[in-house]
């Protein structure tokens, strides 16, 4: 199907309104360990209120009937290093965002001056060899690539071998287990960057929820850079949303809609979860089968028509899901919570603590 029209509520406010101080021994470089010992902020919107709780303690504020919607993509090593072809001394970075079509990928490369057309780059010492085959927006390349089909099955066997976990530039150190950028939950291979929301849960976690009535059902959305794009503009609505392939099956739709109607909750686990359901739902409210791109961007002035609640992790200033929290819970709120988390000493972005609003 064809992308799928950004959603544009009018407003006033700039970029500069989702502005806050971070320190930045706030960002956290590690995640805690066991997943769901990290911390969470619960937000209720009905009072204005906060409390501090810790992840495992999410399985209070759930209720029998109520619907938890995860993303189930997978992030794949997608940072490669390698070099022009013939030219060991010309090093080549890759980030790969999204498939287009079998081996050939959008992607942004270091340095992009060099990525001209039909400029070849080898990685892993040849087994996978790349091609600039077009040019796209913002100056990304589509590259095509190249690899021996009788000694592996695709191209993410590949990636296992040659490539890295793309950890956002905010994380220095280094990651000991790739398994802790994946949720437990994770199956189809695709994202660019984890959905972090989900990084709170454990396996014994999701029984327990399971086991108190309430259903998890997937959708997908493979992160690239829709989700983590900055904005650059002063207005809003002049920024445009990168595109992201999205999937929500006609078995989760039918699930999420009858429970809703219910009387059931329907509770987002992260922004991408959020905005996937958004873009399936029709004015009310009700979910869809859908298979495509979407470039929704949704902040304050948005009317939401899917969801409930949103658990997700604490966002950078001036980001489209700081913005996207501010929709749900208005601007000044939330900015305030962002104030108290700084000053409880709460782990921020991909690593970080949780919150939960409902």
């Amino acid at each position: 199907m064809s992308a799928i029209i950004n959603d544009r509520p009018e407003t006033a406010l700039s970029t500069s309104d989702f502005y806050y101080d971070l320190p930045e021994e706030r960002i956290a470089q590690h995640p805690v360990e066991p997943r769901d010992h990290s911390r969470l902020m619960v937000l209720h919107r009905g009072t204005h209120s906060l409390e501090h709780k810790h992840f495992y303690d999410i399985i209070d504020y759930l209720r029998e009937g109520d619907t938890l919607v995860v993303n189930d993509s997978k992030v794949i090593p997608a940072r490669l290093y390698g070099h022009a072809e013939g030219r060991e001394d010309a090093k080549i970075e890759l980030l790969l965002l999204r498939s287009h079509e079998l081996d050939t990928w959008e992607s942004l490369v270091k340095p992009g001056k060099r990525a001209r057309m039909g400029m070849r780059m080898v990685f892993g010492g040849g087994i996978l060899v790349g091609e600039v085959v077009g040019m796209v927006e913002e100056g990304n390349r589509l590259i095509r690539f190249e690899y021996d089909h009788d000694k592996y099955q695709n191209i993410y066997e590949i990636l296992h071998i040659v490539g890295l976990m793309p950890l956002p530039p905010y994380i220095t150190a280094q990651l000991e287990d790739n398994d802790r950028y994946q949720t437990v939950y994770a199956r189809e291979e695709g994202s660019a960057a984890a959905p972090t929301a989900g990084l709170h849960f454990t396996p014994e976690l999701m029984e327990r929820i399971k086991a108190k009535g309430v259903a998890i059902v997937p959708v997908m959305l493979h992160v690239g850079l829709g989700t983590f794009r900055p904005v650059k503009v002063d207005k809003l609505q002049e920024h445009t949303m990168h595109t992201e392939f999205i999937t929500v099956t006609k078995e989760a739709a039918d699930i999420i809609n009858a429970r809703r109607a219910a009387g059931g909750r329907v509770i987002s686990v992260g922004t991408t979860s959020c905005r996937t359901l958004e873009s399936a739902a029709d004015e009310n409210g009700i979910i869809h089968p859908i298979s495509g791109d979407t470039g929704i961007f949704i902040y304050p002035g948005y009317r939401f028509k899917a969801i409930d609640a949103l658990i997700t992790n604490f966002h950078l200033p001036e980001s489209t899901l700081l913005m996207l929290v501010s929709a749900l819970y208005d601007r000044e709120h939330m900015l305030k919570a962002y104030h108290v988390a700084v000053e409880e000493k709460y782990r921020f972005f991909s690593f970080g603590d949780a919150m939960l609003i409902e």
